[in-house]
């Protein structure tokens, strides 16, 4: 999976792991991506977002549709 959420386009991001002794060594940071049932296009889709997508609302949710159970007939 690309760790890029489908909202904004952020990604990962690269640098240095820095020690208290000064040594350096490559590390990676990933967005902290949900999935998420959204609705795109008046349909409902499966997306990677990120949390900050999510806080601000730039995702419209799509809302799980209930069975309603048939009373039995005697």
């Amino acid at each position: 999976m690309a760790q890029r959420c489908d909202i904004c386009g952020k990604g990962r991001m690269s640098g240095h792991q820095v020690s208290h002794a000064h040594n350096l060594s490559h590390r990676v940071w990933n967005p902290n991506l949900q999935r998420v049932r959204a609705l795109v296009e008046g349909r409902v889709r499966k997306l990677d977002v990120c949390t900050r997508c999510l806080r601000s609302n730039r995702v419209a949710k799509a809302m799980r549709r209930r069975r309603v159970l048939q009373p039995a007939s005697a």
